[in-house]
């Protein structure tokens, strides 16, 4: 039984922590939580052995656990130290919540030190094990639609309707130097923004070439944004690919939700049809109820398609994305988004946001 360690219980615990339940080939030995009552909390809610024993240190709890594998639940600014720190310890699996770090020179160290001890380093992206998401990729990947040519990846943040998350536990994102990003800060494009740029690559199988984003600033965060994207071709296409995503506001919109008041919804272009996908964190869930939005919709020689047997909750996502890390431990699968692959993600993110500070294309090839 492989023994796990859970650093950060805050809200975003309640999701990461499903995989685990139930499962025989783990048990949650450990907690770290700066606020011991917190983790305790946790202990309760998900009904966790009444011997998993806590720490408001992470390094206390890497020094004296035997651990196999960990999962990083902290502010971003924190993911290079926590990662390093455990890879010395010799941790053979280290989970690590998105962005991966805050610059290329973290990500490199990260990678480094797990290589010296052979810890195997996944970067965790649920919206990858998305059950209509991962079908998605599937029918593209059998050319259902022929040679993808354009994507379009479209945010929504509401006001209100999700998760009550504590003004406190929110606190840290409003330092440029703990969210990262910007000189002010990025809030959106570096935090939820991770899963389109993370998305953008992977379902087209392309690595990006250049990027060119536009943000705006509203109550401190880096929205409005608008990001244009040319992929680099390896292989002939059809069509040059090209890509957009869209960070909207609805200040005065109620999302109902479960968890954030956010929604995703993704367009693709191809060669022989278009792929319309509806279902994403809370307000496409009640979309797709309904007989006009289907979580999947494709239009292909004359006809419009639907697919809708698909588990609507997104702790799905996180569900299959921590079963999925758990094999990988085991020996069984490669992470699907590995510290490498991660790498290219924060490179294409923080040329977007290079591209909005400087008002101008930015290449890939020439970021650091």
């Amino acid at each position: 039984m492989l023994k796990v360690g859970i650093i950060g219980t805050g809200v975003i615990f309640d999701l990461n922590v499903l995989g685990y339940l139930n499962n025989e080939d783990v048990e949650i030995t450990s907690l770290s939580n700066r606020t011991i009552d917190k983790a305790k909390a946790k202990i309760n809610k998900f009904k966790l052995h009444k011997d998993t024993r806590i720490y408001s240190d992470y390094k206390e709890m890497l020094d004296k656990e035997e651990l196999d594998l960990i999962e990083i639940l902290l502010p971003h600014h924190l993911h290079a130290d926590a990662t390093i720190y455990a890879a010395k310890k010799g941790i053979k699996a280290i989970s690590v919540q998105k962005p991966m770090a805050l610059n290329l020179e973290q990500v490199d160290e990260m990678i480094e030190e797990c290589k010296k001890s052979q810890s195997i380093l996944s970067i965790y992206e649920n919206f990858m094990f998305a059950p209509h998401i991962l079908k998605a990729k599937e029918l593209l990947d059998e050319d259902y639609i022929g040679d993808p040519s354009s994507i379009r990846i479209k945010t929504a943040m509401g006001a209100t309707g999700g998760w009550k998350v504590p003004e406190s536990a929110n606190k840290w994102r409003e330092d440029p130097k703990m969210v990262g990003g910007a000189e002010t800060g990025s809030p959106v494009l570096l935090d939820n923004g991770w899963h389109a740029f993370a998305l953008a690559p992977w379902i087209f199988g392309e690595e990006i070439e250049k990027v060119f984003a536009w943000t705006g600033n509203y109550k401190g965060l880096d929205a409005p944004a608008y990001v244009m994207f040319k992929y680099k071709q390896n292989r002939e296409h059809i069509v040059p690919q090209y890509g957009h995503m869209e960070f909207s506001l609805m200040p005065e919109m109620r999302l109902p939700s479960k968890y954030y008041s956010t929604d995703e919804f993704i367009e693709i272009i191809a060669s022989r049809g278009i792929m319309k996908i509806n279902q994403g964190t809370s307000l496409g869930n009640q979309m797709s109820k309904s007989n006009i939005f289907a979580p999947i919709v494709i239009v292909r020689d004359g006809k419009v398609e639907t697919y809708s047997d698909f588990e609507n909750d997104w702790k799905y996502s996180f569900i299959n994305a921590t079963k999925y890390f758990i094999e990988v431990v085991k020996g069984n699968k490669k992470p699907i988004l590995s510290g490498e692959q991660a790498r290219n993600v924060l490179k294409f993110n923080l040329a977007a946001v290079k591209s909005s500070e400087l008002g101008k294309e930015v290449s890939l090839k020439e970021f650091h």
